[in-house]
């Protein structure tokens, strides 16, 4: 059975679609002597929490506002399409891990435990593809590194993917309860499943 996008849910979407996409305007740089361009940016915190408060659907928002905000940068406009997928799968995970967790006695309950267990799941997915993508894509293909080298340039991003992926999990769950609760206590409700 088809089930038709509300409204409601469809504008939410639009709008975690345009916070992912500004969210990755506050970004800072890290430099690093090879590999790719890592960064801290609040974007991974809203593709995250655009899954917990969406479902799967809310990897569409994230990927798409981080794929628009690629296309605004010269430095990723060609990565556009990677950037859709890996940042997609992301919120796509963490919203299917939510979803899952609906079923049972906490079917409906909006709990930490289950939020802070679907970040993990979607801030993972989007960490081991963007690892593949980086070994690759950036260090084989583009780069024109050997396996070897490319492997070995993956070390200079652990630190801010570990920064980037500690912040997403600390922060998306309490904001997705936040949030969740003031759409309760406005008469606004989002099915995440």
């Amino acid at each position: 059975m088809k089930q038709k996008m509300s409204t409601q849910r469809l504008a939410f979407l639009g709008m975690m679609t345009a916070l992912v996409f500004a969210g990755n305007y506050a970004r800072i740089v890290m430099p690093v002597p090879v590999g790719g361009v890592p960064s801290f940016t609040l974007a991974n915190i809203l593709c995250v929490l655009s899954g917990l408060l969406l479902g799967p659907v809310g990897g569409l928002a994230s990927g798409l506002g981080s794929a628009l905000y690629d296309l605004t940068n010269p430095l990723w406009a060609a990565e556009c399409w990677i950037t859709f997928l890996t940042k997609g799968a992301m919120g796509l995970m963490a919203g299917v891990a939510v979803s899952a967790g609906r079923r049972g006695p906490e079917a409906g309950k909006a709990t930490y435990g289950r939020y802070l267990l679907s970040a993990v799941a979607g801030c993972l997915t989007y960490y081991v593809l963007y690892y593949l993508k980086d070994f690759f894509y950036n260090g084989m293909l583009v780069g024109g590194l050997q396996p070897q080298a490319a492997a070995l340039t993956l070390l200079a991003l652990v630190p801010t993917s570990l920064f980037n992926g500690g912040v997403a999990v600390i922060a998306a769950p309490p904001l997705a309860l936040v949030i969740r609760e003031a759409l309760k206590r406005s008469g606004l409700r989002l099915k995440t499943a």
